[in-house]
C-alpha cells in the first residue's frame, strides 16, 4: 500500500481526530521507520518511494516474486540487512553498492546469472549468501570484502573461484557446495580465519593444502573425484574437528592422518580404501568414524557394524610398539568435565550433539530433551540402551536433526515421531527387533544412510524403494527372503547395498541392471548361483554376471 512508504511524512490519523497532543506526544516527528519485513508476500516490484524511509536499518522482502529492485534502495544509507532471497531477480541495481552500512545481504534462490563487477565495495559486509542461483562466476573486486565473515556460493555453475577471496582476511564460513570446481586456487589455502569449508559435490580431484589454515575446524569435501590424499594436504590442519571425504576414489589414508589430534568426526565411506594406518585408533578425540563401501582387506565387516569405538579399540591392539599402548582413559577435557554429568552442555552447543548412549536405559531422561532449548542440535546418539521405543520428543528436534542413531536397542517399531524428522540423511538402527517399517518413512526425503543390519526383516522394507535420495542401505543379518530388482533400478542414487547373511534363495538376474551400484554385498545366503567364487570377484563382475543370466 502506498501510505507504508509515507509512513514517515505523512500525519498518521489519529493526530487528526484528537489535537490535543503535547510536543512531547508527537512519536511520528521523532520517530522514523527502522524496520520493514514484506516478507512471504505476492510483490512483483517495489516503489521507488523506499526512498522516503531513510532511517530503515533492515529490509526483509524474501519469498515474494519480485524480478528487479529500485535504484532508490542505494540513497537508504543506514541499511544494514537486506534479505532478497527466493524471488526471481535476474540483476541488481548498481546504486544497491553504494550501501555503507550494509553489514548482511541475502540473494539465495533467485535467478542471477552475474553479480556487479564493483559488489568489493560494500566494505562493510558481513554475510553474503549468493547460494541456488546461476552464476558462473565471482567480481574479483570481492577479495575487497575485508570483514565478510560468512560467504554462501552453493548450488550455482561456478567452474573456478578467482584467487582474490583469499584477501578476505575475516571469512570464516566458505561454503561452495555442489559447483564444477575442477580445483581450488592455492592462495585460498592463506585464509587465516578460515574455520569451515564446504566443497562437496564438485568435480576436485586432489584436496588444497592449507599452510596457512590453521583455524580450519571443518572440511567437507565429499562427492568429487578425489583419488589421493596427501601428507601435504593434513599435516597443517591441527584444529580440524570434521573431515568429510565420502564417496570420492581414495585408494589409501597416509600416516600424517594421525596428526590431527583435535578430529571428532572422519568420514571416508565409499572410497576406494584398502588398508588403513592402525595408528588411526590413537586419534585421542575421534568419536564418529565411517568406513562402509570400502575394499578394506584388514578389516572385517562384522567389526564395522560394531560402530566407532570398537573399531578404533581393534586399531590400537594392531598397532605393533614396544612402548606401553595409549591409556584407554580418555583425556579430561571440557568434554569429560563431572559438573554436568548427565547433560553435556557443551557437546549441545558446541557440537551440536545430543548424546545419551552405553547407559542401558529404558527411556532418555526428560532433562535430556529439556537442555536442548532452543539449539538446533544436528546429531543424536541414543544407542546402547535399553529402549522398546523411539523417544516421543525426538520430535521436537525436526527442523535441525540430520543424524539420529537408535542402534543396540529393543526398538520393535518406528514410531510416526521419527517419520517427521524431515532433515534426517543419516538413520542407525542396527541391533534392534525391527520387523517392518511403516509407509510413513516416505516421508523422510533426504536420506541418504539407512542401517537395519541385525534385525528381524523377512521382507525387504517396501518403503525404502520410495526415498529418493538413498545411497546406502545396509540390511546384513535378517531373514531377507526376496528383493524387487525393477524397484531397485529406480532408486537412482543407491550405491551401497548390504544383503549379507539373509534367507535369499534366488538372486534375480535383472538385479544386473541396477548399474549405479557400486557395492553389492550377498555372501552368506542359501542361493546357489551366482557361486562364491564369482561373488569374490566383486560387484562389477557380480552385475555383469547376473546381467548375461537375464532371459532374452
Amino acid at each position: 500500500p502506498p501510505h507504508v512508504w509515507r509512513i514517515n511524512v505523512d500525519t498518521p490519523e489519529e493526530a487528526q481526530q484528537n489535537l490535543s497532543f503535547g510536543a512531547a506526544d508527537r512519536w511520528w516527528e521523532q520517530t522514523d521507520l527502522t524496520k520493514l519485513i514484506l516478507a512471504s508476500n505476492k510483490l512483483q516490484s517495489l516503489s521507488e518511494d523506499v526512498q522516503l524511509l531513510p532511517a530503515l536499518t533492515v529490509l526483509d522482502v524474501h519469498h515474494n516474486q519480485l524480478t528487479s529492485l529500485p535504484s532508490a534502495l542505494g540513497q537508504l544509507e543506514n541499511l544494514q540487512k537486506l534479505d532478497v532471497s527466493h524471488n526471481k531477480l535476474q540483476s541488481l541495481p548498481e546504486e544497491l553498492l553504494q550501501l555503507p552500512r550494509l553489514r548482511s545481504l541475502l540473494l539465495q534462490h533467485n535467478e542471477l546469472s552475474h553479480l556487479p563487477e564493483g559488489l568489493g565495495q560494500l566494505l562493510s559486509l558481513e554475510e553474503l549468501d549468493v547460494s541456488n542461483n546461476h552464476l558462473t562466476d565471482i567480481p574479483t573486486s570481492c577479495g575487497l570484502l575485508v570483514n565478510l565473515v560468512r560467504l554462501n556460493l552453493a548450488c550455482n555453475q561456478l567452474k573456478d573461484l578467482p584467487e582474490d577471496l583469499s584477501a578476505m582476511k575475516s571469512l570464516r564460513q566458505l561454503d561452495c557446495t555442489k559447483n564444477y570446481l575442477e580445483t581450488v586456487p592455492s592462495k585460498l589455502a592463506t585464509m587465516a580465519s578460515l574455520e569451515q569449508l564446504y566443497l562437496r559435490k564438485n568435480k576436485l580431484r586432489s584436496l588444497p593444502e592449507f599452510p596457512s589454515c590453521k583455524l580450519l575446524k571443518e572440511l567437507h569435501a565429499g562427492e568429487n573425484q578425489i583419488e589421493i590424499l596427501n601428507a601435504e594436504n593434513l599435516k597443517h590442519l591441527n584444529s580440524l574437528s570434521v573431515l568429510e571425504l565420502r564417496d570420492n576414489k581414495i585408494k589409501s589414508v597416509p600416516e600424517e592422518i594421525t596428526l590431527l589430534q583435535k578430529l571428532e568426526r572422519l568420514d571416508l565411506a565409499n572410497n576406494d580404501i584398502s588398508r588403513l594406518p592402525y595408528t588411526l585408533g590413537n586419534l585421542p578425540q575421534l568419536k564418529f568414524l565411517a568406513l562402509e563401501g570400502n575394499p578394506l582387506r584388514t578389516i572385517r565387516r562384522d567389526l564395522l557394524e560394531k560402530g566407532t569405538q570398537e573399531l578404533l579399540k581393534y586399531l590400537r591392539s594392531k598397532i605393533q610398539d614396544d612402548g606401553p599402548g595409549p591409556s584407554e582413559e580418555p583425556p579430561v577435557t571440557a568434554m569429560t568435565l563431572p559438573s554436568q554429568a548427565r547433560v553435556n552442555m557443551h557437546a549441545i552447543t558446541s557440537l551440536k550433539l545430543l548424546e545419551y548412549s552405553e547407559k542401558q536405559a529404558a527411556e532418555i531422561p526428560e532433562e535430556m530433551f529439556d537442555a536442548v532449548g532452543t539449539n538446533p542440535v544436528t546429531t543424536v546418539n541414543f544407542s546402547k540402551n535399553q529402549l522398546r521405543e523411539v523417544p516421543p520428543r525426538i520430535v521436537e528436534l525436526k527442523d535441525s536433526v540430520c543424524d539420529l542413531n537408535l542402534g543396540f536397542n529393543k526398538i520393535s517399531s518406528i514410531s510416526l515421531e521419527l517419520c517427521r524428522l524431515h532433515k534426517l540423511t543419516d538413520l542407525d538402527l542396527r541391533n534392534n527387533v525391527l520387523t517392518s517399517l511403516p509407509s510413513e518413512m516416505e516421508a523422510l526425503t533426504r536420506l541418504q544412510i539407512i542401517n537395519l543390519a541385525f534385525n528381524r526383516f523377512k521382507a525387504f522394507p517396501s518403503v525404502l524403494y520410495h526415498l529418493p535420495a538413498l545411497e546406502t542401505i545396509l540390511l546384513s543379518n535378517n531373514q531377507v527372503g526376496s528383493i524387487d530388482p525393477l524397484q531397485l533400478k529406480g532408486m537412482d542414487m543407491l550405491g551401497t547395498l548390504d544383503l549379507q547373511n539373509n534367507d535369499l534363495l534366488h538372486v534375480p538376474p535383472e538385479l544386473g541392471n541396477c548399474e549405479n551400484l557400486r557395492i553389492l554385498l550377498l555372501e552368506g545366503n542359501p542361493f546357489r548361483t551366482p557361486r562364491a567364487a564369482i561373488l569374490a570377484k566383486g560387484t562389477a563382475a557380480v552385475l555383469e554376471y547376473l546381467r548375461s543370466r537375464i532371459p532374452t
